[in-house]
């Protein structure tokens, strides 16, 4: 069978790592390997890929398939550009200077693009921060105001309870004040 290019997976369960890598079509998923080109992690956004595009362009001159991932991912590097622009320099149908301006043009505009896609995520995150930081602020607000109410109905009431602890306070003592008057001590005999 010929060499295939595809992923490799590593990484723990449910966070994937994969390296780019030329095996034996034979060869298990994850078992030996000719040639390790790359890696790509798709848990960042965008999605992080190093890749060797030389070495790729090379393997795929060679025969090497891609498996779908793999070409997509390829693709998306430029790889398949490139060998479809060395394949018309082979012919003659373009130079190596003009195939290489044209390589050169693609990647810096592929690099804009996925440089404004970063800027644009991290404004959309940046966004988000700050509605929740406004929203928290606006809760802790009106939790304050809450917890203020309480305490100030609180310690209404706890005046009031004085107060009503004060004239209770007070009438007993005017009731005291007129049974005291009414009751004369007994006068005690003055002995001669």
């Amino acid at each position: 069978m010929p060499a295939r290019i595809r992923l490799q997976r590593h990484g723990k369960k449910n966070q994937p790592f994969y390296h780019i890598v030329v095996a034996d079509g034979r060869a298990p998923r994850d078992g030996r390997f000719i040639e390790k080109l790359g890696t790509y992690n798709p848990l960042t956004n965008p999605a992080t890929i190093v890749l060797n595009v030389e070495k790729a362009c090379e393997w795929l001159k060679n025969g090497a398939q891609p498996s779908e991932t793999a070409r997509r991912i390829l693709s998306y590097k430029g790889v398949l550009l490139k060998r479809h622009l060395q394949i018309g320099v082979e012919k003659g149908a373009i130079s190596q200077e003009q195939a290489d301006v044209k390589f050169n043009e693609w990647l810096q505009a592929k690099e804009s693009k996925i440089a404004n896609i970063k800027s644009e995520v991290e404004n959309k995150e940046r966004s988000v921060k700050k509605s929740r930081l406004e929203a928290e602020k606006k809760a802790n607000e009106a939790k304050a105001e809450a917890v203020a109410a309480k305490l100030k109905a609180a310690a209404e009431a706890e005046a009031a309870a004085k107060a009503e602890a004060e004239a209770a306070a007070a009438e007993a003592n005017a009731e005291e004040a007129p049974a005291a008057e009414e009751t004369p001590a007994e006068e005690t005999p003055a002995e001669n």
